[in-house]
């Protein structure tokens, strides 16, 4: 068996301790007794010692809790560590961050003092600054590290890329997190970054943070409910400080409920511990000012807008290096500033997204850009918001190929493919949520008859957080590699309601078969049946109470969360609004580009797709 190394502290604290009980041996010794004043004094210094012997006894303690952290801690850290990175990698590979290079967008300290705390606790640096590029991630990585208590919110208007940084920022935290650790203090944690939908918080259910976090990681990574990493390892992970929340999209939730996240974040946070925020400026700002004070020790970053040379560049650095002459003129109109409307456009990274979807990844010919369109930015941007679904659908042709995460598995329709996006977007109505459930189809769809669909609120995701946790705890243990998804928790939903109906249909059989055992034996008794008559009769009453049983279980599950979905959908489907399968055209809208997945959770890929889908006055009939 090893021995417990003996630490410094423990050393040095014993050492102390040592010291302060001599000394007030050595002070007793020296005074006289018969003096009072002495005898006063001599019990000053031993209480003075008794207090410092207990802070230093504290102070070790707490110097061993953290050096001798739960090995099942730092296990699950690593599981956690791993599952994230290689989400967030595919889904950045999904989105082409990387390719041929991240956006060069500049960002710098917000100039409204307002929203931000006093320098000092901001950073212990005079003169602080913070400023950045989003293609020099790892200097502006290093910048958020060096921040007092590492605590940062990321502001900007709509398609300036604040989500596509925090992806940027977790990976690089990811990426540089073993290389951290190692110049790490013994008694400091370097924590995993871990992406959540600031929507998901319930502040009603959860008040404090860390709760919530260990409820969402529990969700989120299932394999953190491993026999190997122990019990409750989320929780764990959470009260020991291994988790830095990365919140993503304040903005995207009520106007009172962005003061109260600032007002529960705020109340929550503890000295060490460290967040990434993202949210609209506009938005953030207000909520600021509803909850009456900043977020505490948050340095706030906003970007600046894109110069047209920068677009230029960018857009180059996409075409082959023989450029044709029409993209030669697009370029040189950019560079030149001739075209107001291109200009505005592309000093966004969401308009060079769509410049780049639309026209150079189907090779399609760039003129519009330099016609009327290019002098107006709002038609422009509603023209390649109409043109992405087709031109993604072009781009990425299906494969059976499992190992080609990033094209559907069916050919799309255009049309229709817009049609059923237009009813995701109408659902799933902007003003209330980006989140694209398929519980939210059940909560935002209530069937009063055959024809009529009636909008409505409601929250049943907490409902299936719940549902799903109970049922990964009595099926079989998760592996370390389970990863919470949306097709995951629909699937898991499924199976959970399909063992109700056999249990609950096993369980009415019994009764019964109980019930029928009982009138056999009066027969027998009375001797009115053959053995004969009783074993056929059997048969036939087992089949029957196994009939009656299952559908006794499936009448009790009607009311299901997972039930009533499929109810929704197939009624939008019937009205050609949705298809039959939904799961799977989520995963192929999915792996085209046109969402994102957080988690069990999928988003537009831009908010912009969403509100231009969801203001289509053909609400989405096809």
């Amino acid at each position: 068996m090893s021995r417990r190394p003996i630490h410094w502290w423990n050393t040095a604290a014993l050492l102390a301790i040592v010291a302060l009980v001599a000394t007030v041996v050595l002070v007793g010794r020296a005074l006289n007794r018969a003096d009072k004043v002495n005898v006063a004094d001599l019990a000053a210094v031993a209480i003075a010692a008794a207090l410092a012997i207990a802070a230093i006894l504290t102070w070790a303690k707490q110097r061993n809790t953290a050096a001798n952290r739960p090995a099942n801690v730092t296990r699950a850290a690593e599981v956690l560590a791993d599952l994230v990175r290689r989400q967030w990698r595919d889904e950045a590979r999904n989105q082409l961050l990387d390719d041929p290079e991240p956006i060069p967008v500049r960002w710098q300290l917000t100039a409204n003092e307002a929203v931000m705390s006093t320098p000092r606790l901001i950073s212990p640096a005079a003169g602080f600054t913070f400023t950045g590029r989003s293609d020099d991630i790892a200097a502006l990585a290093r910048d958020f590290r060096a921040l007092a208590r590492r605590r940062l919110v990321i502001t900007g208007g709509p398609g300036m890329g604040k989500t596509t940084l925090a992806v940027q920022l977790l990976l690089e935290l990811l990426r540089t997190r073993a290389t951290e650790e190692a110049a790490a203090g013994e008694d400091e944690v370097v924590p995993v970054p871990v992406m959540l939908p600031v929507s998901g918080w319930d502040l009603t259910a959860h008040p404090r943070l860390q709760d919530w976090l260990a409820n969402r990681l529990a969700y989120y990574y299932p394999a953190l409910g491993a026999p190997e990493l122990g019990a409750d390892a989320a929780a764990a992970l959470v009260a020991c400080g291994d988790i830095l929340p990365v919140l993503d999209g304040l903005d995207e939730i009520g106007e009172q409920a962005r003061a109260n996240v600032i007002a529960a974040l705020n109340t929550s946070l503890q000295a060490a511990d460290q967040l990434i925020l993202t949210s609209r400026t506009a938005e953030f700002a207000a909520a600021v000012t509803e909850a009456g004070r900043p977020l505490t020790s948050a340095a706030v970053i906003t970007p600046a807008q894109l110069t047209s040379e920068a677009a230029a560049d960018y857009l180059r650095a996409c075409l082959p290096a023989a450029l044709s002459d029409t993209w030669q003129t697009v370029l040189a109109a950019l560079a030149n500033r001739e075209l107001s409307g291109l200009s505005e456009l592309t000093a966004t990274p969401l308009g060079l997204w769509l410049i780049r979807t639309v026209y150079i990844g189907v090779g399609a010919d760039p003129t519009p850009l330099t016609g009327p369109l290019g002098a107006d930015a709002a038609a422009l941007r509603a023209h390649l918001l109409d043109q992405l679904i087709p031109a993604l659908i072009q781009a990425r042709p299906p494969s059976r190929d499992s190992g080609d995460h990033f094209r559907p598995r069916r050919r799309l329709d255009p049309d229709v493919t817009r049609c059923y996006l237009i009813t995701l977007a109408c659902i799933f109505d902007p003003a209330v949520t980006r989140d694209i459930t398929w519980w939210g189809i059940t909560e935002a769809v209530r069937v009063k008859d055959d024809r009529e669909i009636e909008v409505w609120p409601g929250e049943y995701g907490e409902v299936v957080a719940a549902q799903l946790l109970l049922a990964r705890k009595t099926h079989e243990p998760p592996p370390l590699t389970s990863v919470s998804t949306p097709i995951s928790t629909w699937r898991s939903a499924r199976t959970a309601v399909l063992w109700s109906v056999l249990v609950i249909g096993f369980r009415a059989a019994l009764v019964m078969e109980l019930l029928f055992l009982l009138v056999v034996l009066l027969a027998l008794v009375g001797g009115s049946m053959t053995l004969i008559t009783i074993i056929e009769l059997h048969m036939m009453q087992l089949m029957g109470a196994l009939t009656l049983g299952l559908l006794v279980g499936m009448g009790l599950t009607l009311d299901d969360v997972w039930v009533a979905s499929i109810r929704a959908v197939r009624l939008l489907a019937r009205e050609r609004r949705l298809p039959r399968q939904i799961m799977l055209f989520l995963d192929d809208a999915h792996r085209l580009g046109l969402l994102r997945a957080v988690g069990p959770v999928y988003q537009f890929r831009h908010a912009a797709l969403h509100d231009h889908l969801a203001a289509d006055t053909s609400g989405g009939a096809s």
